[in-house]
């Protein structure tokens, strides 16, 4: 049973960002890292596989939707829809390795904790990693995502939203620590930091200007310019990520 554990989601290919957040004392002290899926779809993917595989055993990886896309991509699987320019890219770049490493990742993982007991990580819910569970989704549908967990499991942390919350879910806590690389709200990477029996939201400051510089000079995609306008310059607001994900939890 672990004692302390960070979890860190969404950090979509960005370097700069992931590097000022395991530098944070809670993280840096963690017993262990929990990263929810959607790792390298972005402008820096090899440089983060590497940095999370550098990790070692401090390090568990849980599979996204975006990880799945991108083996996806790389195999030429066919599908209804094309992914993002970036994900196209960004399968690209991946060497052997990292597809395998991808490929393998487990969805969803459960894990104890001292003080919580056994914790359920997942992406988007744990029975589907492309699911959108909201902090203002129906209680209904909470149940629905939520069904057939063992009632040993008292705690879920998912990601693939981008938004930090934590609510109750019919005596369930559910926590979602946000975005490293594409946060939607304030600027800054979000995570969340296990311990104790205490769940605690945090939020990295990041300098905007200077990250923009160090993805400009450290990624080959084409369209840097307008992924650091979208994601880094100017994220979207929780409002606006909000009203655009809620058409997908059925409400």
């Amino acid at each position: 049973m672990f004692g302390s554990v960070a979890v860190l989601s969404d950090v979509h290919g960005v370097l700069p960002v992931l590097d000022a957040v395991l530098l944070e004392p809670e993280v840096a002290a963690a017993d262990l890292i929990v990263f929810t899926g959607d790792h390298a779809a972005g402008p820096m993917p090899v440089e983060v596989l590497d940095r999370l595989v550098g990790l070692g055993d401090r390090a568990l990886l849980v599979r996204g939707n975006a990880d799945r896309e991108l083996v996806a991509t790389r195999a030429a699987v066919p599908r209804s829809s094309q992914p993002p320019p970036e994900s196209i890219w960004a399968a690209a770049q991946l060497r052997d390795d990292h597809v395998a490493l991808l490929k393998g990742l487990p969805h969803p993982v459960t894990i104890g904790i001292a003080g919580f007991g056994e914790v359920l990580f997942c992406h988007g819910s744990p029975r589907d990693d492309d699911e959108v569970v909201l902090v203002d989704t129906r209680i209904e549908r909470w149940r629905e995502a939520l069904a057939g967990i063992d009632d040993a499991v008292r705690t879920v942390v998912c990601g693939h939203t981008h938004m930090p919350f934590v609510r109750l879910v019919d005596r369930r806590t559910v926590v979602n620590p946000g975005s490293v690389g594409m946060p939607y709200g304030a600027p800054g990477a979000t995570w969340v930091h296990l311990h104790h029996g205490v769940v605690s939201l945090h939020c990295t400051p990041i300098d905007r200007m200077r990250v923009g510089e160090q993805l400009r000079a450290g990624s080959g995609y084409p369209g840097i310019e307008s992924w650091i306008a979208e994601y880094i310059e100017s994220p979207a607001s929780d409002v606006d990520a909000l009203h655009a994900f809620g058409p997908r939890d059925g409400r």
